[in-house]
C-alpha cells in the first residue's frame, strides 16, 4: 500500500469573489500536494465552498435570486481559480451537494445519541459576517474581535456540548504538540479553551438556508458543524450511506493536514475536535494557520479599494513569478505585505538573474558549444565539481524537512542558496575560456551544471510547475523521470542526447510594462 496524504483547505465562503486570501491558502496546499506526489505519496488534496447560512440567505434575497442560483453562480468563481492558478486538486466540494447533506445530519445523529446535543434557547451576541457567536467578554465597542457587528439574538436552538471537552482537549494537546501550527498560535487555542468553553449553539430557527436538524426541520444546522463536516464527507463517510466508501475514507482519515487562515483557528482546533471527540472519531494530525496580507501597509478591504485579485496579479507578472512570489516573501505562519516594488525585485532577482540566467546560459552553451549533445559527468570529478553535486544531492532532504513544516520560504531558500553556489562555480570554472585551453574540461563542467539545473527543477516543480517543465523539456528529461526518486544522486541527467536552442524561462520584468 502507498503512502497516502489527505490535505484541506478550508472551505470558502461565497458571499464574494476570490481574493489574494484564498489564493494564499490554496496555493500552500497545492505546493504541499505536489511535493508529496512527487515524493511517492497517494494524495488527495480537498478545496470547496462553504455555501449555506444568513449571510448567503440574504445576498441571494438582494440580489432577487434562490440562494441555490447565488450559490451556484459564486461557487463558480472559486472553481474556476483552480484552473486560473493551476492549482492541482483532487476534489472540489460544495456543501450543499446531496453527499454533504448526508454526512452533516449523520453525525448530528450520532452526538445527539450519544447525549452531546440537547434543545435549549439561545440568546446573545452573534456577528454575521463571521457566522459566530461571542460572549459578552468579547464585545469591544459593540464589535466582534474581529471587527463584525454583531446583533442580539434570542431564539430555540439545539447546543453542542463542548463545555464537557475541555479537560479532553488539553490532553489531546499535551499529547500532540504538533497539532497546531505555528507555535504562537497553538498557544493561543491552549489559553481559549483553558478560558473555559462554553455549550456551543449548532443551529439556528431565524433562517431556512442551511442543512435541516435531522427530525426538525423548524431548524438548519450551525454552520461551523456543517461547514467544518467537509472534510471527513469527502472521504467517504459514513460509510455506510448512499455515498459511502469504507476504503476511501479508513485510506484518508484522518487529514494529515488542515490549512486555514489565523482567523479561523478557533473552530478548526478547538470546535472540529470536539465535534469529533465526541463523535468517536479520529482527529485531523495537524492545523496550520497561515497570516494575512496587507497592501503596500495598508489592510485589504473593499472599502479602500485595495482588495489584491490573484488573477490579475498573475497575468500581470506572470503565474508561476506569482506563485513564487508568495510562497517566498513571507515566512509562512506571520502577516505578509504585498508591494509591486517586492514583487518585481523577487522576479528580477530571483528568477531572472539568478535560476533564469543560470539555465540559460548552460543550456545555451551546450547547444552551441557541445553540438547540442548533452556531455557527460566526469568519470574523476574535481574537488570542485564533487562539492557542489554534494550539496546539490543533500538538498531533497533539506527541503523535505522544511515543507513537512510548512516552511515554504525556508525551502525555497534552501534551493536558493544551492543556486548561488552554483554560479560562483560557474564563474570559478569559467567553461567559456576553457572552449579554447581544454574543451573536454569544458564539456565536463557544463555537464555538472546541467545535472545541478535538472535537480533544481524537480526540487522546484511544486513551487513552479509550469516554468520547471520547460527547464526540463530544455535539457530533455523524459516526464517520467520528474519525480524524487531521482534525486539524491539516484539518478544523473541521461547524456548524449540532442538538445534544441533554448528559450528564456524568466525574462526580466521591466517596470514600465505595468502600464503597457
Amino acid at each position: 500500500m502507498s503512502k497516502k496524504f489527505y490535505i484541506t483547505t478550508p472551505i470558502y465562503y461565497v458571499n464574494d469573489k476570490p481574493h489574494i486570501g484564498h489564493a494564499y491558502t490554496t496555493l500552500a496546499c497545492d505546493v504541499m500536494a505536489r511535493f508529496k506526489r512527487l515524493d511517492g505519496f497517494e494524495v488527495k488534496f480537498l478545496t470547496g465552498t462553504d455555501e449555506h447560512g444568513q449571510k448567503v440567505e440574504k445576498a441571494a434575497q438582494v440580489a432577487g435570486i434562490s440562494p441555490q442560483e447565488f450559490t451556484n453562480a459564486v461557487s463558480q468563481n472559486f472553481r474556476d481559480l483552480t484552473t486560473q492558478l493551476n492549482f492541482s486538486n483532487d476534489d472540489f466540494i460544495r456543501t450543499t451537494e446531496e453527499r454533504h447533506k448526508l454526512a452533516c445530519q449523520q453525525i448530528w445523529r450520532i452526538l445527539l445519541d450519544k447525549g452531546y446535543i440537547r434543545l435549549d434557547t439561545y440568546a446573545g451576541w452573534y456577528a454575521v459576517r463571521d457566522e459566530a457567536f461571542y460572549t459578552k467578554d468579547e464585545i469591544v465597542d459593540g464589535k466582534a474581535p474581529s471587527g463584525a457587528p454583531v446583533e442580539w439574538v434570542e431564539e430555540p436552538s439545539y447546543f453542542f456540548a463542548l463545555s464537557k471537552f475541555q479537560d479532553k482537549l488539553l490532553a489531546f494537546y499535551e499529547a500532540n504538540p504538533d497539532f497546531v501550527a505555528p507555535a504562537s498560535r497553538f498557544n493561543e487555542v491552549k489559553s481559549f479553551v483553558k478560558g473555559g468553553l462554553r455549550d456551543l449553539s449548532v443551529s439556528r430557527a431565524s433562517f431556512k438556508w442551511g442543512v435541516p436538524v435531522p427530525d426538525d426541520d423548524a431548524h438548519v444546522m450551525y454552520v461551523w458543524l456543517d461547514a467544518l463536516t467537509n472534510y471527513i464527507t469527502a472521504t467517504g463517510w459514513p460509510v455506510d450511506g448512499a455515498f459511502g466508501n469504507a476504503e476511501t475514507y479508513e485510506t484518508l482519515w484522518p487529514a494529515d493536514l488542515h490549512m486555514v487562515g489565523k482567523d479561523i483557528l478557533r473552530f478548526h482546533a478547538v470546535y472540529w475536535p470536539a465535534f469529533l471527540m465526541a463523535a468517536d472519531l479520529p482527529l485531523p494530525k495537524r492545523v496550520f494557520a497561515h497570516g494575512w496580507w496587507t497592501n503596500e501597509g495598508q489592510k485589504i478591504s473593499k472599502s479602500l479599494g485595495n482588495v489584491i485579485d490573484p488573477v490579475a496579479l498573475s497575468e500581470t507578472y506572470g503565474l508561476d513569478q506569482t506563485r513564487y512570489f508568495l510562497m517566498r516573501e513571507v515566512p509562512f505562519g506571520k502577516d505578509g505585505d504585498f508591494s509591486v516594488q517586492a514583487m518585481i525585485q523577487r522576479m528580477n532577482s530571483d528568477l531572472a538573474n539568478d535560476l533564469g540566467n543560470l539555465s540559460q546560459r548552460v543550456i545555451s552553451m551546450i547547444f552551441k558549444n557541445c553540438e547540442g549533445v548533452i556531455p557527460a559527468l566526469p568519470v574523476s570529478p574535481s574537488s570542485e565539481d564533487s562539492a557542489i553535486l554534494t550539496a546539490c544531492d543533500a538538498l531533497l532532504d533539506q527541503v523535505r524537512i522544511h515543507i513537512d513544516q510548512q516552511g515554504f520560504h525556508e525551502a525555497l531558500k534552501s534551493i536558493w542558496d544551492v543556486i548561488a553556489a552554483a554560479n560562483r562555480y560557474v564563474d570559478s570554472q569559467a567553461p567559456w575560456g576553457l572552449k579554447k585551453t581544454d574543451p573536454a574540461r569544458m564539456q565536463e563542467v557544463l555537464a555538472v551544471l546541467a545535472e545541478i539545473i535538472r535537480q533544481f527543477a524537480i526540487l522546484a516543480q511544486p513551487f513552479m510547475p509550469q516554468s520547471t517543465a520547460k527547464i526540463l523539456d530544455q535539457l530533455g528529461v523524459d516526464a517520467t523521470a520528474r519525480g524524487f526518486d531521482t534525486l539524491a544522486g539516484q539518478a544523473r541527467l541521461a547524456t548524449g542526447h540532442v538538445i534544441g536552442k533554448p528559450e528564456p524561462v524568466f525574462p526580466r520584468f521591466v517596470e514600465d510594462e505595468i502600464s503597457s
